[in-house]
């Protein structure tokens, strides 16, 4: 296997990453110089040690592990050692292995918080760059944007995705009430998640009321790699599954055959309004979950969503949540409104302040 590129980093790019990292700890954590952080990071990719010297700028006090340097229980060790309101950030080039399951929920019911940057590797060639321009917080956009859409999608009758060709994927009922990941922990239990941020999420209240067609210019493959398809892929949705497919590739069919043997059909469940308009479709990264915050319009294939239940799924069934991109150039309707145009959210930010935040961050 050949040995990934990476762009070279300047001192540009760490000036970048530290005013982020400073907002997303500061603005969005709300977490301050003076009190406890620990900082744990590794050294496998350019991008790690640079986020981790932007964290320990910000956070001057913090103690400060590279992985490799300690043993899996010292780790787990200086975890259990930490006081409830301690900031625990975790620099990841792929995943640390510390044979701990969920390792942010574990942490958050210790009552610390969390920031996570995973699967850095995956930013090769000239990626890096655009993940460090992803991490910059503006709360006043994320956060009044985010309740925006979510006021929006709570009054909306139905919905459509509009490509710009034409084809609609209509949601023909309401949409189950929007979680926000937007940075805004103030009125929750749990601080902190995955970072970058900026996603408005939801479904379909009646998941069978989905249908029409759609435009697909990037799908999750099967190694959560972006694949970005020469021509896009048509899918055709009935009932809300996926019934034709046109202009595929064998890697899209992959996906849907894997699906299709553990649940029998394709289901559409999430519809996810990305705002992170750091990404778009010429400034991409290879993670499709750092991707996926992109601003614009996603969806899941499969059954399985860990925010919503249905009446004709048990949990403990469903296993697949592959993210695909749609082209909405035609707009995004909510109701009477387009509130998408021309790569860009169109519509009066609300106030966070005065808005009841139901938020999410995705485990």
């Amino acid at each position: 296997m050949s040995k990934p590129n990476y762009c070279q980093l300047t001192e540009q790019h760490r000036r970048q990453a530290y005013q982020a990292v400073n907002d997303i700890v500061r603005i969005a954590i709300g977490h301050t110089q003076d009190e406890a952080a620990l900082i744990i990071y590794d050294t496998e990719c350019p991008l790690a040690p640079l986020l981790a010297e932007a964290y320990q700028a910000t956070l001057p006090q913090a103690q400060v592990i590279e992985i490799s340097s300690v043993d899996n229980e010292t780790v787990m060790a200086a975890f259990a050692a930490q006081a409830a309101g301690t900031l625990i950030v975790l620099i990841q080039s792929t995943h640390f292995r510390l044979d701990a399951y969920r390792l942010r929920v574990q942490l958050f019911a210790q009552g610390l918080k969390v920031i996570e940057h995973v699967h850095l590797s995956r930013m090769i060639n000239d990626e890096a760059p655009h993940y460090i321009a992803s991490l910059a917080y503006d709360a006043d956009y994320y956060r009044g944007t985010g309740t925006a859409l979510q006021a929006k999608i709570a009054g909306a009758p139905d919905a459509k995705l509009i490509s710009g060709r034409g084809d609609v994927l209509h949601y023909a009922c309401p949409l189950e009430p929007a979680k926000l990941n937007v940075g805004d922990y103030r009125a929750l239990k749990n601080i902190g998640g995955q970072f970058p941020i900026g996603e408005v999420f939801t479904e379909a209240v009646d998941l069978t009321a989905v249908h029409g067609r759609a435009q697909i210019y990037v799908f999750g493959d099967t190694t959560f790699h972006c694949n970005f398809p020469p021509e896009p892929i048509t899918i055709v949705v009935d009932g809300g599954r996926i019934t034709d497919v046109e202009n595929s590739t064998p890697e899209f069919d992959a996906v849907l055959a894997r699906i299709r043997e553990v649940e029998g059909e394709v289901w559409l469940r999430e519809l996810g309004l990305g705002l992170n308009r750091a990404f778009d479709r010429q400034r991409t990264v290879s993670d499709i979950g750092t991707y996926e915050r992109l601003c614009g319009v996603h969806l899941s294939l499969g059954a399985k969503h860990g925010s919503y239940n249905k009446p004709q799924f048990k949990r403990k069934d469903t296993r697949f949540h592959i993210d695909v991109f749609i082209d909405v150039d035609g707009g995004v309707m909510l109701g009477t409104d387009n509130v998408y145009h021309a790569g860009r959210w169109q519509l009066a930010p609300c106030n966070a302040a005065n808005s009841q935040l139901t938020t999410a961050a995705k485990l």
